[in-house]
C-alpha cells in the first residue's frame, strides 16, 4: 500500500536580501551575500523553493572580549587586539562567508570608545577583508544612537547589515541606514506581534521590508531553544501565507547564546562528569545552530571554527536534499 505525503502550497515568499555592495556598484566588497527568498518551510524542497543557503557570519570584537572562555579565545589569541586581521583569520582559514563586526568598546562599562575609535575599526575590517559586513553596537541605546549613524556614514554605500533596532531606538538607526544605503536588524524578544509592530514602524519611516532582517532573540539549547522554534516558525508561517510584514530572513546569535550557557562554558575541573569543555561547547553551539537553521535561519552569527565547520558541512547536507 502506497502512501502520498500531502504537500502544503503557499502563497508568498521571504524577502530576498544583499549584504555587501562589489566594485561594479561602486563598493569595496569583492563579493555580495544573498538570502531569504524562501517561499517553503525550512528545507522542504518538494513543497517549494530555498533559493539561497544559509549562511554563517562569525563574530568579531573591537576589544578583547574578556568574557569569553578560554575554549573560546584559544583559536584567536594573536589577533584580538587586530580586528581587521582577526576578520580575515574568520574568512580564510576558518570558512566564515561574512564577518559580524561587535562595537563592544563603546560601551560605557567597556572603555566608552569614542565614533571616531568606531568609524576607525570598521573602515580597518572593510578595507582588511573585502567582505560583506554586519555591524552591531555595544547594547547601550544613549552610546548605539551616537555611534551607530557614524559608523553608518563611514561604510555609506557598503550595504552592511547594521543593527540592533528596537521599539526603544529604532528611528535614529533607521533613519542613518535608510539615508547610507544599509540593511537593518530589527530585534524583538521572542514575540511574533511585536516583531511584526516593530517592522511595520520601521516601514513607515521609508525603509522598505526587503532591507529589513528579523533578529527573534533566541536562547541556546536547553535555554528557551524550544519557545524561539516555535515563535520563528509561526512568524515564517504567518509570511509565507501572506504577512508581508513577517516576510523578513531571521538573523540568529547563536555563538552569544550558547556560550552563555554553563554547559558550554564550565571547566572540567569544575563538573568533571560533563567531560571537556573544549567538546562540550562546540557541541552546544553546533546543536543551537541546527535547531534554529531547522526553525528558517537565514544568517548564523559563530564563534567558535569548529563549530563553524560543523554547521557548514550540515547545511551542505541539508541542501543535498534538494537534488
Amino acid at each position: 500500500m502506497s502512501f502520498n505525503l500531502p504537500l502544503e502550497k503557499y502563497t508568498h515568499s521571504i524577502c530576498e536580501i544583499t549584504i555587501g555592495t562589489t566594485s561594479r556598484e561602486g563598493g569595496n566588497c569583492s563579493y555580495e551575500i544573498k538570502v531569504g527568498g524562501e517561499s517553503t518551510m525550512p528545507y522542504l524542497f518538494k513543497e517549494g523553493s530555498q533559493p539561497h543557503r544559509a549562511v554563517v557570519a562569525m563574530e568579531i570584537t573591537d576589544i578583547m572580549p574578556e568574557e569569553w572562555p578560554q575554549t573560546l579565545k584559544e583559536p584567536f589569541k594573536d589577533v584580538f587586539d587586530k580586528p581587521g586581521a582577526w576578520a580575515n583569520k574568520c574568512l580564510k582559514d576558518y570558512g566564515a562567508d561574512l564577518i559580524c563586526l561587535k562595537l563592544q568598546g563603546a560601551h560605557p562599562d567597556f572603555g566608552n570608545r569614542t565614533p571616531e575609535d568606531c568609524v576607525k575599526v570598521t573602515k580597518e575590517v572593510l578595507e582588511a577583508t573585502k567582505a560583506p559586513l554586519i555591524i552591531l553596537g555595544c547594547g547601550d541605546n544613549e552610546k548605539d544612537s551616537q555611534i551607530l549613524p557614524a559608523v553608518s556614514l563611514a561604510a555609506k554605500g557598503e550595504r552592511c547589515l547594521i543593527g540592533d533596532a528596537t521599539e526603544d531606538n529604532y528611528r535614529t538607526l533607521a533613519a542613518s541606514c535608510l539615508a547610507d544605503g544599509h540593511n537593518i536588524i530589527a530585534e524583538s524578544p521572542i514575540d511574533v506581534n511585536i516583531a511584526k509592530q516593530l517592522n511595520i514602524l520601521i516601514s513607515d519611516m521609508g525603509m522598505p521590508v526587503d532591507k529589513i532582517v528579523i533578529n527573534p532573540t533566541i536562547g541556546g539549547l536547553g535555554y528557551g531553544m524550544e519557545y524561539a522554534y516555535s515563535i520563528m516558525e509561526r512568524a515564517r508561517l504567518a509570511a509565507l501565507f501572506g504577512d508581508n510584514t513577517l516576510a523578513c530572513p531571521f538573523i540568529c546569535f547563536v555563538g552569544q547564546e550558547a556560550w552563555r550557557a554553563k554547559e558550554a562554558c564550565v571547566a572540567e575541573k569544575q563538573s568533571s562528569n560533563w567531560g571537556s569543555e573544549k567538546i562540550r561547547g562546540v557541541l552546544w553551539e553546533s546543536e543551537t545552530a541546527a535547531c534554529v537553521l531547522q526553525s528558517g535561519a537565514d544568517i548564523l552569527i559563530m564563534r567558535h571554527p569548529a563549530a563553524v565547520k560543523a554547521v557548514k558541512t550540515y547545511i551542505d547536507n541539508l541542501n543535498k536534499k534538494a537534488g
